[in-house]
């Protein structure tokens, strides 16, 4: 398993050139951004942590989900991504937060369909929020990989799109 050498860097870099730190909260994709995240050169000046949840009472208790959602969307939705992603950002204290929850197996509450929603939030708020779909089968640990890669992927862009905002606003934070 290798990440984008490449892609890491440059998040490395606006986040370390922004001032700013992140923080992750994610189910579907099973500890990976925390990883990616990890590997990055002088992570600990930036990344606060992460905490992975699967089961229900957990994504209840530890990130404040509202029980009727879980119940609702079987712990799958943009709903959940988005409350993950605010009480993550307010437990390790973080201005960036991304949050997952999603199936990467098919799975009769999950209509046998492969997707996964995810939430980047600044300040607790979120900013973006998407669902990846796939429309094939593959193994558990691929999905998992693409899932994080395109995750990524996006992150950078509205990192970018921040700071270009910042600088034109001449906003010092």
């Amino acid at each position: 398993m290798e990440f984008d050498k490449a892609l890491l860097e440059e998040i490395n870099e606006s986040l370390m050139s922004g001032n700013e730190t992140i923080c992750i909260a994610e189910s579907v994709t099973s500890g990976l951004l925390q990883v990616a995240f990890s590997e990055m050169i002088n992570s600990k000046l930036f990344y606060k942590g992460g905490i992975t949840v699967h089961t229900p009472d957990k994504i209840v208790k530890l990130l404040k989900v509202d029980i009727a959602e879980i119940k609702n969307c079987n712990c799958v939705s943009s709903f959940v991504a988005d409350t993950m992603g605010r009480h993550a950002s307010k437990i390790f204290e973080s201005e960036w937060c991304i949050a997952t929850s999603g199936y990467c197996t098919p799975e009769r509450d999950s209509a046998y369909e492969i997707f996964a929603y995810y939430s980047i939030l600044y300040k607790g708020t979120v900013v973006f929020s998407d669902k990846l779909m796939l429309d094939k089968k593959a193994e558990s640990l691929n999905i998992k990989l693409y899932y994080t890669e395109q995750i990524l992927h996006r992150f950078l862009g509205h990192l970018k799109l921040h700071q270009i905002i910042k600088s034109e606003v001449g906003i010092d934070e």
